[in-house]
């Protein structure tokens, strides 16, 4: 019996990641090769990405992806969020030149509480919602907020990206294949402030520190690689990370899809209760798919105090951006 098709709304969808994104979703990469899909594709109601836009879709068409059943492409959001069953949320306003972070946190915010609102009126009953669009975990917790039908676990943001970025770098280092490296979690936010756990980590089994004896490179030179390696790419290639971002998405929908014992790094609400975080926030921590769509959050980890001085200041900034927003959060 055919399955049926996922419908999947992606909102920035003109725009560079979604030039990669959208031709992985479509092939088959996201939700398998026996699983048709429906793209609605949102985009602001201007007439230049409009015209991107339908390029987009003519390429897609061009194609000619046997499981691409349909194509929607709209400005309107009751139109792209209509019944679909994933949201990935891509789009978002870019930082310009003299823009305090202040400001585009309130400018993106008022962004996410209307698609917020209108996922939650209109689409399906088992819609999950991802966020990309930076900044992402307080994109989230904006959106979610304004949710009263589907509930916060349904909200997730992306941090996915960093936990790549880290498995690449501490693999380069080690001398040994990506597929060596195991449980490397990113805590906290989608920002320099994010921590990435090197000494939870393992490599084929054995704790990364006992195999990089560097430690001064691990916390001097991991850290901020990772966490500061969106700036380097713009400075190389002057524009943000595309095909990367895309990839992780991929990774990250991909994980939240598929019940295994592995450990991800996905920033989702936090009770208050998990390793520092404040009540209310989204943060980073490592979790595993225990139903598909559904996450369980690992608490067996320890950490050292130059661990928790670091997931202290990323929960600090996630703190300060909610108590930014607060007037947003209805």
């Amino acid at each position: 019996m055919a399955k049926s098709a996922v419908r999947v709304a992606v909102t920035g969808a003109a725009g560079q990641i979604c030039y990669s994104l959208l031709p992985r979703i479509a092939n088959g990469d996201l939700f398998g090769k026996d699983t048709p899909v429906i793209l609605q594709l949102l985009e602001v109601p201007f007439e230049k990405a409009q015209a991107a836009l339908k390029g987009v879709a003519m390429e897609l068409d061009d194609c000619a992806f046997p499981l691409l059943q349909d194509i929607i492409c709209t400005d309107q959001q009751e139109v792209a969020f209509k019944d679909a069953n994933w949201c990935l949320l891509v789009g978002s306003k870019p930082r310009g030149p003299g823009m305090e972070r202040a400001d585009l946190l309130k400018d993106n915010g008022k962004i996410f509480i209307g698609q917020g609102k209108t996922i939650d009126a209109v689409a399906a009953d088992d819609c999950r919602v991802a966020v990309v669009g930076n900044p992402c975990n307080t994109n989230c917790m904006i959106a979610a907020n304004q949710a009263k039908r589907l509930g916060k676990d349904r909200f997730t943001a992306m941090t996915r990206l960093d936990q790549n970025r880290a498995y690449t770098q501490i693999a380069r280092k080690a001398g040994v294949p990506i597929t060596a490296i195991h449980d490397l979690v990113i805590y906290g936010n989608h920002s320099p402030t994010m921590y990435s756990d090197f000494a939870n980590a393992k490599i084929n089994g054995i704790p990364v520190p006992q195999i990089i004896t560097d430690h001064a490179w691990l916390k001097e030179t991991l850290l901020p690689t990772v966490g500061k390696r969106g700036a380097a790419i713009i400075e190389a290639r002057g524009a943000s990370s595309a095909c990367s971002a895309a990839n992780a998405l991929i990774d990250h929908v991909k994980a939240l899809s598929t019940v295994s014992t592995t450990l991800h790094s996905i920033a989702v609400y936090q009770d208050g209760k998990t390793y520092g975080f404040a009540e209310g926030i989204w943060a980073s921590v490592p979790v595993r798919t225990t139903a598909p769509g559904t996450v369980a959050i690992d608490y067996s980890f320890t950490h050292d105090e130059f661990a928790k001085a670091k997931i202290k200041a990323t929960n600090d900034e996630l703190v300060g951006e909610r108590d930014t927003v607060k007037e947003l959060l209805g």
